[in-house]
């Protein structure tokens, strides 16, 4: 499912800049960008500009091109660190920016144009949180303020920039949280998430007794993480005999295991998608979490062989295809749906590393249950959600999304959750999975189905399970038939997880 269209509303009152200057030098992205004045600006620089104002104009994924335009940029790696480290962090504290820009300016921020408002982001970012020369964040955003905005926008521009840096980031903390009504409103100002999702996280916390990790929560979301990667159990030739990357250090010193995953490891350095294309795809990028929710299924009890697997939303296919390592080592069969065509069509590639073809269909997972009744030994019900457990790798989501998408989902993931259970034989397991903690998403979802199914549907005891699956204990918390993952508990993405096993 795509994510919800960012509103970037302008006000009604006065813009200051011109919009329709945003253009003429948008695309330069080799060597330094050549302003209309002869001016240039540094590429790590432009390149995070350009990212940034792709993230607001057309929705466009940072995640997908950031990387796209290092490369075609061919940026030194001290560049592309420099690009990586500009526009993630600006895109992560672009709520707390946005309130420094407002007090800098004695204007709201929807009465500056959109193009301006991003170069002001960006060197707020420079002033207050990196270690690059005043002089230098100011002039090369003025400069790039001239490129893409009018006379009057770049004197604006400077002005604004030069009032943050004469005060301290500490001292811009106080006056932003000065302004906050209550304590989630202070968290969100100054951990730059929205008020609900803040409100929705302490809920979650509380659900766990744990409410006081809300500030280590955030702050986690905040932090850019390790890039992770899964060694294909069986099929990447550099794991331990039984499959499982070795505990000492995978892939013959190329990353630190992974402190939970059994087949997974922290990269050490260098281009993860270099060394997913030396291996063909049988060691690749994926969160430890989403190693464990998929592990929570495939090692929830032995295999049988010629079991039946159903990963009902594959896409984009990370899952799929350690699920597909599994079922082979295994003797079980798996097969791969997902409405999307263009994501059944990166589940396809995902799916290439393994040996053997893996059928995907793109049929809607909510007619499954009546098509293929009672058919699957084991289904992965991924559900589309918010993101909401991400924020840490796809910080611009946060500003995507608004409470109204958890109920319209909500009614996706049950008409989901109750397809995969008819399509479940009886003795059969489903792994209910999201990548958000939102209790409407995960404990709410999950507890509709146990009272539509009644004694015909049980929940395992999903913590032992992955406990079991894990290389060191899990600080868990909350019921037992659920696993709640956190980035700032575990180093993951707050995955949810629920194993059910249909009894009748």
């Amino acid at each position: 499912m795509s994510e919800k269209s960012e509103s970037r509303g302008k006000g009604t009152g006065q813009t200051v800049g011109n919009g329709s200057a945003r253009g003429p030098e948008r695309g330069r992205e080799h060597g330094r960008a050549q302003s209309r004045t002869g001016e240039f600006v540094q590429p790590a620089r432009r390149i995070a500009y350009e990212v940034i104002a792709a993230v607001g104009d057309s929705d466009a994924y940072a995640n997908l091109l950031l990387p796209t335009k290092i490369k075609r940029a061919r940026l030194s790696q001290a560049d592309a660190a420099l690009a990586t480290e500009l526009t993630y962090g600006t895109l992560r504290m672009q709520g707390f920016y946005d309130r420094v820009i407002s007090l800098a300016a004695a204007r709201p921020v929807t009465s500056i144009d959109p193009a301006i408002l991003d170069v002001l982001r960006l060197g707020t970012h420079q002033l207050l949180a990196t270690r690059v020369a005043t002089h230098a964040a100011v002039n090369e955003s003025v400069v790039l303020a001239r490129q893409v905005g009018s006379r009057s926008a770049t004197g604006f521009c400077n002005g604004v920039l030069r009032a943050i840096s004469r005060t301290s980031a500490d001292e811009w903390r106080e006056q932003v949280l000065a302004g906050a009504k209550n304590e989630d409103e202070a968290f969100a100002a100054e951990h730059s998430h929205p008020v609900w999702v803040v409100r929705a996280f302490r809920q979650a916390l509380r659900a766990e007794g744990r409410e006081n990790e809300l500030a280590d929560l955030l702050a986690a979301d905040n932090a850019a993480p390790r890039v992770n990667m899964v060694v294909l159990p069986g099929l990447s030739g550099v794991e331990a005999d039984d499959g499982d990357a070795a505990a000492t250090g995978p892939t013959h010193g190329l990353g630190e295991a992974d402190r939970y995953s059994p087949v997974g490891f922290t990269l050490a350095g260098g281009d993860p998608l270099e060394l997913v294309t030396e291996y063909a795809g049988r060691v690749r990028v994926q969160d430890e979490g989403s190693q464990l929710a998929a592990l929570s299924l495939s090692r929830a009890r032995p295999i049988a062989a010629g079991e039946r697997w159903l990963d009902l939303c594959a896409g984009p296919g990370g899952k799929a295809v350690l699920l597909g390592a599994e079922a082979r080592r295994g003797g079980a069969k798996l097969f791969a749906n997902e409405l999307i065509p263009a994501r059944a069509g990166l589940v396809r590639n995902a799916l290439a590393a393994l040996p053997e073809e893996v059928p995907v269909w793109e049929l809607d997972g909510t007619g499954v249950g009546a098509s293929h009744p009672d058919t699957f030994d084991r289904i992965l019900l991924d559900a589309p959600c918010t993101g909401l457990g991400a924020l840490r790798r796809r910080p611009e989501a946060r500003w995507r999304k608004q409470p109204t998408d958890v109920a319209a989902l909500s009614v996706l993931q049950s008409e989901l959750i109750d397809s995969a259970l008819h399509a479940l034989k009886v003795g059969g397991i489903l792994a209910y999975v999201t990548c958000s903690p939102h209790l409407g998403e995960t404990q709410g979802i999950v507890a509709t189905a146990l009272k539509s199914w009644g004694e015909s549907v049980r929940t395992l005891d999903t913590a032992a399970i992955v406990q079991g699956i894990a290389r060191n204990e899990l600080d868990l918390a909350g019921d037992s038939g659920s696993v709640q993952l956190w980035p700032h508990r575990h180093g993951t993405d707050a995955m949810f997880i629920t194993l059910l096993e249909r009894t009748a």
